[in-house]
């Protein structure tokens, strides 16, 4: 069984093996989790990071006192064990006062409170060393359409995250952000739902090299999308600045599973990409491999460090069948006679023009289209069934 080490860049938010088993039809099922005893636990299991809302780590009000006795009291826990901080993240979901959201609330007042948390919470980001700042909109949306001027909300979203750049700039911070969307839940429908849409918005900012993506398993499968398709994407744009991984059953509400607890083989092909789909067959992706899950309401404390070392073996695991693939030779037959290797050749001959194209009768009048019924297979199936004896240990 291989073994978690620090080298795997492993992190987990405070949140999800803090999380209490509250649901809303029932109160927690285990106690508080105490953070320096979360960093020792840990480390102890061969994880690399922590990661935390504010929230997480002192309570929404705490007075300035209680704030750094809790920073302080985590600052030595890392300097102990050797944990890293990778990313902060702030909540504007959980009090009252977000119940219409934070950077998009159609109070202007919460608004700007919204945006004063955040900003202290960046310079917590960079003293602790993280260097990327997640921002979920949880409650960015809404459940009635009359209710939100969508093209204001946008415009506000717009204007808040511009003005995080401009901060981190002048105060000469190396962090970047990564906006992590979500279809809906809690809200009926929130804005910045997909990757696809998280894309197109930070195209839209004043300082769009700052800001990437975090996505996650979940939130993209709850959509009834494709999400290594979704984090490949990511990547072509270059924007996968952090990732969540979890596992999610079907479109349902967000489940927060152990990573690999839900679709098993997108959870392979994600693992091959990430490990195996750069440019050069190298890594495609470089930060840590951040687990936001949540242990099962079922579970006790011991379940709780049992989920931990679930996600990290699952991942590893994943890995070790990645790599047996690929160094199939069947595989790379299967894959030559799928063409896979052919789609990263240009269409076009290199100085080739249109003209060209249309002057070259074997692209379209003496083309045998007529070939390609009852004939000319890509094998994709066979490839897949590799995949999956793969994925079985049965090769």
């Amino acid at each position: 069984m291989p073994t978690p080490t620090p080298a795997d860049k492993f992190s987990f938010g405070l949140w999800t093996i803090g999380y209490n088993g509250t649901d809303p039809f029932g109160g927690p099922t285990r106690r508080p989790l105490d953070v320096v005893y979360a960093v020792e636990k840990l480390a102890e299991l061969g994880a690399y990071g922590l990661t935390f809302h504010d929230d997480d780590l002192f309570a929404f009000g705490a007075t300035d006192t209680e704030r750094r006795a809790q920073i302080d009291r985590l600052i030595a826990a890392l300097a102990s064990t050797g944990l890293t901080v990778p990313m902060v993240t702030t909540n504007l979901f959980s009090a009252p006062v977000f119940k219409d959201g934070g950077f998009t609330s159609n109070d202007r007042e919460v608004r700007r409170f919204a945006l004063r948390k955040v900003l202290r919470n960046i310079d917590l980001a960079a003293e602790l060393g993280a260097r990327t700042f997640v921002m979920w909109g949880g409650r960015e949306g809404a459940e009635y359409d009359n209710g939100k001027n969508l093209r204001a909300a946008l415009e506000r979203y717009r204007e808040a995250v511009n003005l995080l750049g401009d901060y981190v700039t002048d105060k000469g911070y190396d962090i970047r952000f990564a906006i992590e969307p979500k279809p809906n839940e809690p809200r009926g429908d929130i804005l910045l739902p997909t990757i696809g849409h998280a894309l197109a918005f930070i195209d839209s900012l004043e300082r769009s090299d700052l800001v990437g993506l975090n996505p996650e398993v979940g939130h993209e499968q709850m959509a009834g999308l494709n999400f290594t398709a979704g984090v490949a994407q990511a990547l072509y744009h270059d924007k996968l600045f952090h990732i969540d991984l979890n596992g999610q059953r079907s479109i349902k509400y967000d489940q927060d599973l152990v990573f690999g607890h839900g679709d098993l083989h997108n959870a392979f092909a994600l693992v091959d990409l990430l490990e195996h789909g750069g440019v050069d067959g190298g890594p495609s992706y470089l930060g840590p491999r951040h687990f936001d899950y949540k242990p099962s309401r079922t579970e006790d404390e011991q379940g709780v460090w049992e989920s931990v070392t679930a996600n990290m073996r699952t991942y590893l695991l994943l890995k070790e069948r990645a790599a047996a693939f690929r160094a199939d030779p069947e595989v790379q037959e299967a894959l030559s006679a799928a063409k896979v290797d052919e789609l990263s050749r240009p269409t076009m001959a290199a100085g080739e023009s249109y003209e060209a194209l249309l002057a070259d009768r074997s692209a379209y009048e003496d083309f045998d289209a007529g070939a390609y019924l009852d004939g000319k297979g890509f094998g994709f199936v066979r490839l897949q069934q590799l995949a999956t004896e793969h994925l079985m240990g049965a090769r």
